[in-house]
């Protein structure tokens, strides 16, 4: 073993033992940018760690020979502080960085944007919220809730029309201190269109509170009962989307209208589209409980019909032993059924939570793939 070398780092006797080069947006004021972790205690503010700029966008730093390296050093790029650390391109916290010291010694990253004073969108993006109604009726459940429509920031600056996302639980999709977490939706929109998105309205409908699992369980035999998922959805088809069409200015063909949630509202939304596939083309389910019903009846559903469907299924492969195998069971059915044609983008994630926030981070990948990655349809 080499002076200064140890069982978990090592420390070359000459020239550079490791080179950082990192690739990243440039900007006409570029701020400096900074390395920090396992090997300085994760402290920033050193201008030891400072990276040097060798172009616009693009820096590098040295770790000189005899400065000892942990074998596997963890770290992270940041602009001075960790309010203003770096993240992916949908705005979520990185991971720590990692790789092994012994097996390399120059080693190429890319940011693609910063958290900025602590935000990870610009205010200026942030969609207008409009409350359609605080009691929205569901006349044949004889519920209320409250209906907000999350428009995009120049919405009455413009005369565009826009697709529609039609979103379940609608209490944690924007509201800061929900009870249970929020997606962050209308941050994730300002995201969005600051990275140059199109936009879309997103229509979030809250829950029915203590009858939401009856509300949102198929009406037909499942491990919870019949509930009122029927009657809940062609309220939403029949009653809410042509008011939606009619007061604001949205694109309103199946292929531009979308519908989905998370959990239960996952479930629901399935179920929607299915028995209502003239209505919606793209489903956003996250985490759905297929548990309740696992063999979905196709032979009930509006299947007839031949029509494409995208389907975005995101899933957390720890969330649950059974919830991967019924969403793989369940995309392979649908793929025998009939002649609609599925297309599905699944997204297992193999440490995601059963959680708003793991929904709210995996919200932007799915819009992009739903509605501004596909291919137009050929008749």
């Amino acid at each position: 073993m080499t002076e200064g070398a140890s069982s978990s780092g090592h420390a070359p006797s000459n020239g550079t033992q490791l080179r950082l080069q990192l690739q990243t947006p440039a900007e006409e004021h570029g701020r400096p940018v900074f390395v920090s972790g396992n090997f300085n205690g994760w402290r920033t503010g050193s201008g030891a760690y400072q990276m040097e700029q060798t172009g616009p966008g693009y820096y590098e730093l040295n770790f000189p020979a005899e400065e000892w390296l942990p074998e596997q050093l963890e770290y992270k790029y940041h602009r001075g502080d960790w309010n203003q650390v770096e993240l992916d391109r949908f705005g979520n916290t990185r991971p720590n960085r990692s790789l092994n010291t012994r097996e390399h010694n120059t080693q190429s990253d890319s940011v693609d944007r910063w958290l900025v004073d602590g935000l990870a969108y610009n205010p200026a993006y942030l969609p207008k919220i409009e409350i359609l109604t605080e009691d929205f009726k569901i006349p044949k459940l004889i519920k209320t809730r409250r209906i907000a429509a999350l428009l995009p920031h120049d919405y009455h600056e413009t005369d565009k029309r826009y697709p529609v996302l039609y979103l379940q639980d609608g209490q944690n999709l924007f509201d800061d201190y929900a009870p249970f977490g929020s997606w962050g939706v209308d941050k994730k929109l300002a995201l969005m269109k600051e990275q140059g998105f199109g936009d879309i309205i997103v229509v979030a409908i809250d829950h029915a509170e203590k009858d939401r699992i009856t509300e949102f369980t198929p009406s037909y035999r499942t491990q919870l009962g019949a509930g009122s998922g029927k009657k809940y959805l062609r309220v939403l088809a029949d009653r809410l989307k042509p008011y939606v069409d009619e007061h604001f200015r949205t694109l309103p063909g199946r292929e531009t209208t979308g519908i989905g949630g998370s959990s239960m509202g996952g479930l629901i939304s399935i179920y929607a589209g299915l028995i209502y596939p003239e209505v919606y083309g793209k489903l956003m389910i996250f985490s759905p409980s297929l548990w309740v019903s696992p063999n979905i009846p196709f032979r009930v559903m509006n299947l007839n019909d031949p029509h494409d469907m995208d389907i975005y299924i995101y899933a957390g492969e720890g969330e649950s032993k059974n919830m991967v195998p019924n969403i793989r069971g369940f995309m392979r059915a649908a793929e025998e059924q009939g002649d609609a044609s599925f297309n599905f983008e699944l997204s297992l994630d193999p440490d995601g939570a059963h959680n708003e926030a793991r929904w709210g981070q995996e919200f932007p990948r799915a819009a992009e793939w739903l509605f501004f990655n596909q291919p137009p349809k050929t008749s």
